[in-house]
């Protein structure tokens, strides 16, 4: 169905630890209108799109916001993979790293875990293209 390179498109190489940065960073990955949320919303409204040209590029838009969750996911973990245990504590990783220890996790940046709530599929051209708009927007 895809053909998927083993490689970033855009390589992380993140040399620093910072579970600050890494704790903002994390609802990019899973937070209400990161790249779960609209790879989900763009592959889900592609089947009642009634346009072949729009359910394609649906598809090819929810494909692009899957390789960004690989980018994001990279940047996490590079943030975080080798935090000490003090800088666990005094960055405030620690209630994150008490449920996920530095696994890469879908939440918002508030701990709010990911939930299909995020993202809408209508079946109404309109109403998803607008959904669609607003989610793009808020990222921005």
């Amino acid at each position: 169905m895809w053909n998927y390179e083993k490689r970033l498109q855009f390589p992380v190489n993140i040399t620093e630890t910072n579970a600050s940065i890494a704790k903002v960073i994390i609802t990019q990955y899973g937070g209400p209108d990161g790249e779960i949320g609209a790879s989900m919303r763009y592959l889900s409204q592609r089947y009642t799109m009634p346009y072949n040209e729009v359910s394609g590029l649906l598809t090819d838009i929810g494909t692009e916001e899957l390789a960004h969750m690989e980018m994001i996911a990279a940047i996490v973990y590079q943030l975080t993979k080798d935090l000490s245990m003090e800088e666990i504590e005094a960055e405030g990783f620690a209630p994150y790293y008490v449920d996920h220890t530095v696994a890469i996790w879908p939440q918002a940046a508030g701990g709010i875990p990911f939930n299909a709530c995020e993202f809408q599929s209508k079946g109404d051209i309109i109403t998803d293209l607008f959904e669609d708009m607003a989610a793009d927007g808020a990222t921005l």
